[in-house]
């Protein structure tokens, strides 16, 4: 049996590397008061229809859906925000902060082919701030993003950021943007000739060339904002500046989600070939309004977490995965001895192995010296009877015995 196509093991030691940046981030996010929050894997499949949008790859293609033995229709989540919205919603957390900061990190699912740090399940980081219409909002989650990436020391990055303005500007923008690509429709790639009558905007982010060129002289979004978008979006770039945070402005980002307005934004790298976005995220004034909630202006953004390994594992030494002791004992009546002095290494802290092998003492030790440790209890009849222990160093082969009542008083191993 083979792992379904798109989805990956994560063994034990690739968990260190796992383990190691939740340690990092979760310091990072608690600080500013960010709250981890977990939805469910599933929801129903109207919440993405809603709030993604139907002219989107991710509702035409990509999404895993079924229909469950109550004839429900149900989805695995395809992406963060629109789960912790619904859940922004139906919890009626709006009754307890007029500001929810809340991070998520779990699966999502989409069926894409696979490819170089894609895959049909994969991970994301994600952080939301619900409940503040203020550019300094914005600018807080996108400083968070590079604090992390920075903390994990990865710096080979570059964050692009555009104002995609209101749905109403976009809606005059998308038909001078159909008008100029009129006469390119033949030049255009199989994709963006769909995208030009169902979601023209996603045009402006293809990846085949000769469409880049086509759209590197096509008029601007930006042309469409008025004073009030062109405002915001001045506001948070002098807050960036302000942070010495550097930012390219790229009039051509859009993001592949319907519900996005104003900043939207990107950290990209040149490490990961096609697949360059590390991070991705901007603002959604509307989305929970349009989920049935109250109007709760947000913003947010996602890290996709096997990128973000596949950037920084060269630089990540791992710690030492071996049990500090290796206890070996002798029979039924010296293993109900040994609980006391597992109990007392859990209570320290220290890591050990148990042995578990039904061999003779010499082939016992032998496994002792072969799993690493740096030292090895030995409980036989003798030290039962007496109370005691005998510790060996694998490393010096040194040997002494005590007793267990000094063991238990000592507040670290000896």
């Amino acid at each position: 049996m083979q792992p379904l196509r798109g989805t990956k093991d994560i063994l034990p030691d690739e968990n260190i590397l796992w383990q190691y940046i939740r340690k990092i981030i979760t310091p990072i996010l608690s600080s500013s008061n960010y709250n981890e929050i977990t939805t469910p894997i599933i929801e129903n499949t109207e919440l993405f229809q809603r709030s993604i949008g139907k002219g989107t790859d991710i509702i035409n293609k990509e999404m895993y859906s079924f229909s469950d033995q109550g004839q429900r229709n149900i989805t695995l989540r395809p992406e963060g925000t629109a789960s912790i919205a619904r859940a922004f919603i139906s919890n009626k957390m709006y009754n307890f902060n007029s500001v929810n900061r809340l991070w998520y990190l779990g699966p999502m699912f989409r069926y894409e082919r696979p490819q170089h740090g894609r895959q049909r399940q994969f991970h994301q980081l994600g952080i939301e701030c619900i409940g503040s219409h203020n550019p300094i909002a914005d600018v807080e989650v996108i400083r968070l993003a590079t604090r992390i990436l920075n903390k994990l020391e990865y710096k080979k990055y570059q964050l692009e950021i555009n104002s995609i303005g209101k749905i109403e500007e976009r809606a005059i923008y998308k038909n001078i943007l159909v008008n100029y690509l009129q006469k390119y429709t033949n030049d255009l790639d199989k994709d963006s000739k769909v995208r030009i009558k169902t979601n023209p905007l996603r045009i402006l982010d293809s990846k085949c060339h000769k469409t880049q060129e086509i759209i590197h002289y096509a008029p601007k979004l930006i042309s469409c904002l008025k004073s009030e978008s062109r405002e915001y979006f001045d506001n948070v770039c002098e807050l960036l500046n302000s942070l010495a945070i550097p930012y390219n402005i790229n009039y051509n980002l859009v993001r592949g989600l319907d519900y996005y307005n104003d900043t939207a934004f990107e950290i990209k790298t040149q490490e990961l070939g096609s697949q360059d976005t590390i991070c991705g995220g901007g603002r959604y004034d509307s989305l929970i309004k349009q989920l049935g909630g109250p109007n709760t202006p947000s913003v947010g953004w996602a890290i996709g977490l096997e990128r973000l390994i596949m950037l920084i594992k060269n630089e990540f030494t791992s710690t030492n995965n071996n049990p500090y002791v290796y206890l070996i004992n002798q029979n039924l009546n010296t293993q109900k001895y040994m609980w006391t002095i597992m109990n007392i290494l859990e209570e320290q802290n220290i890591k050990f192995e148990l042995d578990l092998s039904i061999t003779n003492f010499s082939k016992k030790l032998k496994k002792a010296y072969k799993s690493g440790a740096k030292k090895c209890i030995i409980i036989g009849e003798n030290e039962v009877q007496t109370q005691t222990m005998t510790i060996k160093d694998l490393q010096s082969n040194d040997q002494n015995t005590i007793k267990l009542e000094m063991f238990i008083k000592t507040s670290h191993f000896n």
